[in-house]
């Protein structure tokens, strides 16, 4: 049973957690050479290498989106930046072991659908020339606005094996929509699906918000009335993280209209009770998925993960990312490139990885990467786990944060036994308030701003 009045009293400003340590630890100082020299070690390992590409176009200003996007008409420019994807891979290549096994390939933005069908295929057709050793059982992904999704997209899709479509929808209400200047008609939303499933595309996904400008209980509810209606695979339920210090568009949000905390509590139970209700399993603190859904086997089996894409299935590959702003994850190291185009192409004509920071992780943050992503995945750490692993006693080591924990075990969030630590069913929801006594960064830059758990 979730308590949610415990939600409201622990709602506070803490990291997301798709990362340990957190993005903003990461050091300016990384450099080129150091990306290589953590690529060149990475092929040591021979572990299977998950892709990402961002494709950061849209036509125009979606004001809750908080991802890096670059707003045109231009097809020139996403010419052009195919161009410099391009070279960025053969730069990649001339370090990266090109023949380990790819298990994974996920393209997000901006809209990846913003691009033409035709431009699609020349980015998988670099992928493949690049990589030689694609899985027969690759999971391969793409993030899609529904109003600019056409047959000829899928087609592309079908031919090179994307088996994963997550459909940006956010709420149904045409107010709400014209709120955060995203019109899009529930009709366009059931035809992008209904090409999807009529081209054998098995996993669906639905992305909703909740906390957006004009939203109600009364009209979210008929958001997720609707959203079941799509049959989806698996459903992301995420807070409206109200940014402006970071995100410029989102000034443009009337924050009078922002719905009250309570409300926003009110649409969260909502929802957890409307998508179990209907068969979905709650997966991880923002996920809803079929009972035979990856997600959902690999949480029961205590082997999910999380990284900068969500919840994962592989987070046992290395992690490499192309394009403008995407990040790369290794075993002991983080890397991202640089954020604004021209600085990335500058960088890549002088035949240089397009690196603007990253950090590599020693042996406390290794351990501590371990705790927090084991608890944020799975809700459950086994301390002689993580000794045999690290040696060390646990409960000597991490004295202070488990004491940390008390008053959030004795609320009922977490259990705290000899064996480990478990996480209840409000804890989940709080996940991020209980990592974070874990983190030793967090607490040596305690100004960090970050958005709020609930």
């Amino acid at each position: 049973m979730i308590d949610f009045d415990k939600l409201a009293a622990y709602s506070a400003a803490v990291p997301r957690y798709t990362s340990y340590p957190t993005a903003p630890e990461f050091l300016d100082n990384f450099s080129g050479d150091d990306l290589i020299r953590k690529i060149e070690d990475s092929n040591k390992t021979n572990r299977d290498i998950s892709l990402y590409f961002h494709l950061p176009f849209c036509r125009s200003a979606c004001y809750f989106c908080g991802c890096n996007v670059i707003y045109t008409s231009k097809e020139d420019l996403k010419d052009r930046y195919i161009d410099y994807l391009e070279k960025e891979l053969e730069i990649c290549s001339r370090h990266l072991n090109t023949k380990r096994i790819i298990s994974q390939l996920h393209f997000g933005g901006g809209t990846p659908t913003f691009f033409s069908a035709v431009q699609l295929q020349r980015v998988i057709r670099s992928i493949k020339k690049t990589f030689l050793n694609i899985s027969k059982n690759v999971e391969f992904g793409i993030e899609i606005d529904p109003r600019f999704f056409t047959p000829d997209h899928m087609k592309v899709f079908a031919e090179n094996g994307v088996n994963r479509i997550s459909f940006g929808v956010q709420d149904f209400d045409p107010k709400v929509q014209e709120a955060v200047h995203r019109i899009q008609p529930l009709d366009i939303t059931e035809k992008a699906v209904e090409i999807a499933r009529a081209n054998g595309i098995k996993s669906i996904n639905i992305d909703l918000m909740y906390g957006l400008p004009c939203q109600n209980i009364a009209s979210f509810e008929e958001t997720l009335r609707l959203t079941l209606e799509l049959e989806p695979d698996r459903v992301a339920l995420f807070n409206y993280a109200h940014v402006p210090w970071l995100k410029k568009t989102m000034r443009k949000i009337d924050e009078t209209l922002l719905p009250a905390p309570s409300e926003k509590l009110r649409m969260l139970k909502a929802a957890i009770e409307t998508f179990e209700g209907a068969g979905l399993e709650m997966i991880g603190m923002d996920h809803f998925a079929k009972p035979d859904d990856e997600l959902n086997i690999a949480l029961k089996e205590g082997r999910l993960h999380r990284n900068f894409q969500g919840y994962t299935t592989h987070g046992e590959c290395d992690l490499f990312g192309f394009g403008v702003t995407s990040i790369s994850e290794g075993k002991d190291f983080y890397l991202q490139n640089i954020r604004e185009n021209g600085p990335y192409e500058a960088k890549i004509d002088q035949g240089r990885p397009p690196l603007m920071r990253g950090i590599e992780l020693n042996k406390d943050d290794l351990l501590r990467k371990k705790v927090i992503m084991s608890l944020m995945s799975n809700f459950v750490l086994r301390f002689k786990e993580i000794e045999r692993e690290f040696d060390i006693e646990f409960r000597t080591h991490f004295h202070d944060d488990l004491s940390a924990l008390k008053p959030l075990e004795e609320d009922g969030l977490c259990a705290i036994d000899n064996e480990g630590i478990t996480v209840g069913r409000t804890g989940r929801l709080l996940i991020r308030n209980i990592v974070m006594n874990f983190d030793a960064h967090l607490k040596k830059n305690q100004n960090r701003r970050f958005s709020k758990s609930i």
